[in-house]
C-alpha cells in the first residue's frame, strides 16, 4: 500500500469519526435513543470509520504494528456488528463510541496524519 493510500484511508476515517461525534454534539443521549434517523446516521459514520480501519488491517499490517495506539480490533468489531447486526445493534455502544471514543480516535489520527504530512 502506498503512503498516499494510507493517508487517504486515515483521512477518511478521521472525517467519518468526526461526523459521528459532531452529529450528537448538542443532543442528549435520550434524544439520540429516540431518533431513528440520527441513530442510523451516527451508526453509518462509525461503520465508515471502522471500514477504513479494516482496509488498513488487511492491506498494511506493518502500519497496524507501528500504531498500537489505535483500537484496531475494537474498530473491526464495531464494523462487523454494525454491518451484520442490523436490528441487534447496541445503541448504547454506538452512543458511547461517538460521544467518548471518537474524540480519542480523532486525537490519535491527528497525530499520525500530522507526522505523515511533516515527512515522518
Amino acid at each position: 500500500m502506498s503512503p498516499e493510500r494510507i493517508v487517504y484511508l486515515l483521512s477518511r476515517m478521521r472525517q467519518a469519526a468526526a461526523d459521528s461525534h459532531a452529529m450528537i454534539a448538542n443532543v442528549s443521549k435520550d434524544d439520540f435513543l429516540g431518533d431513528l434517523v440520527l441513530q442510523r446516521a451516527v451508526g453509518m459514520s462509525l461503520l465508515m470509520a471502522s471500514e477504513m480501519a479494516s482496509q488498513l488491517l488487511k492491506a498494511h499490517p506493518e502500519f497496524i504494528e507501528e500504531h498500537p495506539e489505535f483500537p484496531w480490533g475494537a474498530m473491526r468489531g464495531m464494523r462487523n456488528r454494525i454491518a451484520h447486526g442490523y436490528f441487534d445493534i447496541d445503541l448504547e455502544k454506538v452512543w458511547a463510541t461517538a460521544q467518548d471514543e471518537a474524540p480519542q480516535l480523532l486525537s490519535a489520527l491527528d497525530n499520525v496524519l500530522r507526522g505523515r504530512t511533516e515527512g515522518e
